[in-house]
This record gives structure tokens, sequence and C-alpha cells, in this order.
């Protein structure tokens, strides 16, 4: 797909369908085919399709996450032979930490510390980006980087080809259509909203930030936030549209941002209307145009659509999304990660595994999984069989 021109933003959505045609045929040819991560047993006589995943994100947020929380997680995942793994955003906490001796500012350091945890990951590992990662960046006490130039950043350390990270790297789809603002200002690829295939299930990462998505909090950026979020749309759309071209049995976002979905918890999330998604607190609203878009999406799919993030810190799996008129979309689930608690002064770290079978009526079955060697109020108990 070509780029758009700059000052031609404003087109996005009428270039969808066109999008769409060329995107057909991509499929048809070959893009489809590069994206796809060990599917070939689609109809191979009655194999077992199923297979696991790992969540994880909002970590590490202290030195003792950083060098012992996450490698323990690491080594956990690496232990259960799974597909691939995600993290939905946040490499560091919200500010950095004086005296650390891991990084805890947005210094250069912390993306390396991030690509080694990455790549320690035997399967193929993926990652979208946090808000401490970049939109927070602005903070004095994040060291007072330009929000814009981190994001460039991590385009050219976590997003510089077409594979993901991991020990097996697997192909994937890329937004390089030229939607989003640089440092420079300048119309770039948003090469960090990403598109793969597994047996059946297609997934998708988008950039969508806490801190209202990138419209309050230290240096607000709204023209950054209406390119990417037009970007979001687009993306969102068009990976149903590939799961309605593949006859995808689901589909599973990725992202950061607890957008918040009705009136029942303002402090993890923003409070919105559920009817008409509007936000109904006094911060600027960052998420009400993609909500809008992603629930008509998702009622005409009809089949199962996961929705992953990060951001609260509140391990939840339920279904808050709601239609206009009140009723509850039975399709769509939302699942955060467990996330980071630091002021629990303890090695507070774990991650969700997903048992995913495209044959089973729901396809997604969600299993936390937390890490032996990080428990710590309640130590582990022997194996089966240890005296």
């Amino acid at each position: 797909m070509t780029g758009l021109g700059e000052g031609k933003l404003e087109g996005v959505y009428g270039k969808r369908h066109w999008t769409g045609f060329v995107l057909a045929a991509c499929i048809a040819i070959c893009s489809i085919v590069s994206a796809h991560a060990d599917d070939d047993d689609r109809d191979r006589g009655g194999e077992s399709r199923a297979y696991a995943i790992g969540l994880w994100g909002d970590l590490p947020y202290s030195d003792l996450q950083a060098q012992l929380g996450v490698p323990n997680l690491i080594a956990d995942m690496n232990d259960q032979k799974l597909a691939f793994t995600v993290h939905d955003g946040d490499l560091k906490a919200g500010s950095g930490t004086p005296g650390s001796v891991t990084p805890t500012t947005c210094s250069d350091a912390l993306y390396q510390q991030g690509l080694g945890y990455f790549n320690a990951l035997k399967s193929a590992a993926m990652v979208t980006p946090g808000d401490n990662d970049w939109t927070d960046c602005d903070r004095p006490a994040n060291g007072s980087f330009s929000s814009r130039e981190r994001l460039d950043y991590e385009r050219k350390i976590f997003f510089s080809t077409d594979f993901s990270l991991g020990q097996r790297p697997i192909k994937q789809q890329v937004q390089h259509d030229k939607l989003c603002l640089d440092h420079n200002n300048q119309l770039t690829g948003c090469v960090e909203n990403r598109r793969w295939i597994m047996k059946g299930v297609v997934y998708a990462t988008l950039n969508i930030q806490g801190s209202c998505n990138n419209r309050c909090d230290t240096l607000p950026d709204d023209a950054e936030w209406a390119a990417r979020n037009s970007a979001n749309i687009l993306w969102m759309q068009q990976t149903f549209d590939v799961a309605r071209t593949y006859r995808a049995a689901a589909v599973m976002f990725i992202s950061q941002a607890d957008p918040g979905w009705d009136q029942s918890d303002g402090t993890r999330a923003p409070l919105r209307d559920p009817k008409t998604l509007a936000e109904t607190d006094a911060n600027p609203d960052g998420f009400q145009a993609f909500l809008v878009a992603l629930r008509d999406e998702v009622v005409a799919f009809g089949r199962p659509v996961a929705y992953v993030h990060g951001d609260s810190h509140y391990f939840r799996i339920d279904r808050p999304f709601l239609d206009a008129k009140g009723r509850r979309l039975e399709n769509f689930v939302r699942v955060e990660t467990f996330g980071d608690h630091q002021e629990n002064g303890n090695n507070d770290v774990h991650w969700l595994k997903v048992l995913v079978d495209d044959r089973s009526r729901e396809v997604f079955a969600f299993q936390p999984q937390i890490v032996p060697a990080n428990r710590t109020a309640v130590p582990a108990p022997p194996k089966r069989g240890d005296n």
C-alpha cells in the first residue's frame, strides 16, 4: 500500500475501500501467506490445532523486578513451549526512580534492556509501545525527552524489520503507510502496528496509549494523537477485513491503554457512557472515535474478539462492551494483564497464558500464571511426587 502524502490525513477513512481492494489482492497472492505463523496444517485430518501464547506487560517497574522478577518470568515462559508472547507496553514506571541501578528514565539504555528481555524468549516475541515508554518521557522525572523522538527510537530498536523479536521470529504485516507524525513533524510509517495469523486466528497490535492517548499529562500533543488515532482505526478495520477474507475464527488485539468502557471504576480507567462511548470525566477523550469504530466492527464480525491491554494494572477478564442500545456484546472479551504492583514492595511479577483453539466455540481460554520463583506471600508448594 502506498503512503498518504503530507497533509492528506483527512482522506484516511475514504481510502479504506481502496486499501481493502488492494489488501484483498495481496492476500490472494502473497502477503497473507508471509504473515502466517505455522498455519500449514489447516485441514490436516484431525490433528490438534491448539497452542498457547503468553501475555505480559507494565513490567519492570523497579530494580527488583528488572533484575529478578522479569528474568524469572521469562524463564517460566520459556519452560512452557509457547507459540509466541506479547508485551502490552510500559517498560518502566511512570517516573524515574532516583538511585536505581537499572534504567528507569527514558534513556537509550531502557530500550536496550527491553530488547534483551524480548530476545531472551525462545518463541517469537512481540511488543507494543506503552505511555511510560514514550508519551510520558517528556516528564522531568523521566529526563524531559521529546515524546515523539522516543517513539521514533522505539521504532528503530524494536520495529526496524517486518519480523518479530524473540529467538524464533515470525514475519508480520506492518503498517508502513506514512500516517503517523515523527519528531520532525513529518509523516512516517506506524511500523509498531503489526498483524500476524496463526492457525485460524488473526492477531494485531495497536499503538493506543494511557495519559489520554497523548492528549493530557505533560505536553499533550493533539496533532500526533490525531494522526496516530486515524492510523489505528484504519489498521483495526483492515484487520477485520483480513479476518473476514481469511475466514478466521477469531481476532485478538493487543494495545497498552485501558480506554475505559463504562462507569464502573474511575480509579483505573476513564469513565464513559457505555452506550455512546463518550468520556464523562473532565479529561480530553483520546479513545471515543476508536471505540465507536471498534464496536461497529465487533458487531459485524460476529465471531470472538479479544481485546488485550495493560495500563491500569488490574488483572481481569470481563465483557464490558455494550452496543448503542445497552446490550452486552457477547462475542467481545476484555483482557487486562497483571502489570506491576510495586506499592506492595515485593516481586509481584506474573503473566497470562492463553490457550487458543480455533475449533472451540470461544477460541480463547485463559490461565493466569503465578511464577513460582516470584511468589513471596505464599511460597510455591512442592511439585507432585516431591518429598
